[in-house]
């Protein structure tokens, strides 16, 4: 019975994700950002869980990449679709199809989530950024300009070229020959830990005092983090 402990939780991710889908298509990004962080959580805890329990199995890695796929892969798409359709210059008034742009992240992600079910490699660390990761990145956007926006911040995010310069950024993050830090702990020794305990506390920091603002900034410290941590 516990074998089905992950999957069951996997699912939940899958479904979270679905739910983002229809809110994202609705323009409805509050609600959007919401099941996209709810998804997340299940998809860090059902490889926690099939690790604990002991339950790995190839059904598990192809379904947790299928959930991530949605969650992580077409939401954040959708959403930056969303975003650029927003933007004065290519505003719905008038035809366009830069808002489409926004969905190569989507063909990114899918790329990433396919190599990496072929890959042999096992290690303590992921080789580009993780979808989940640049998903929270671009969920970020939305967030802040309904929460924190002010004149500075509406004229960068509603800018088209920024939001361009965003989807490309993405998409090579996301499959870039970069070694990143795997938030999985062996133990609780700070010395083999040390950069796992820095990228935590430092995401804490910047979340309390800059809120949905500090996402962008915890992605960009987890990568340079990672990149100093590989020196």
């Amino acid at each position: 019975m516990k074998a089905y402990i992950p999957n069951f939780i996997t699912l939940l991710n899958l479904f979270s994700g679905c739910i983002a889908v229809i809110f994202a298509v609705n323009g409805d990004m509050k609600y959007t950002a919401l099941f996209v962080f709810v998804g997340i959580f299940f998809d860090f805890f059902d490889g926690l869980f099939a690790r604990k329990l002991k339950v790995q199995s190839e059904l598990g890695v192809q379904l947790d990449s299928l959930a991530d796929m949605i969650t992580s892969g077409l939401v954040p798409g959708l959403v930056l679709y969303h975003l650029i359709g927003l933007t004065p210059k290519f505003s719905w008034d008038t035809i366009t199809l830069f808002p489409y742009f926004g969905l190569l992240v989507t063909l990114a992600s899918a790329y990433r989530l396919a190599k990496f079910n072929i890959s042999n490699n096992i290690s303590d660390s992921f080789i580009g950024l993780p979808t989940p990761a640049n998903t929270l990145l671009i969920i970020s956007l939305p967030l802040i300009l309904e929460y924190q926006s002010n004149d500075s911040i509406n004229a960068l995010f509603l800018n088209p070229w920024f939001l361009i310069i965003i989807t490309l950024i993405s998409c090579y993050l996301l499959n870039a020959p970069i070694k990143l830090i795997a938030l999985k702990f062996k133990n609780w020794s700070f010395k083999d830990n040390m950069y796992r305990y820095l990228l935590v506390l430092s995401a804490l920091v910047l979340l309390f005092f800059f809120q949905f603002s500090g996402i962008p900034l915890v992605i960009i410290g987890y990568v340079v983090l990672s990149v100093i941590s590989n020196k």
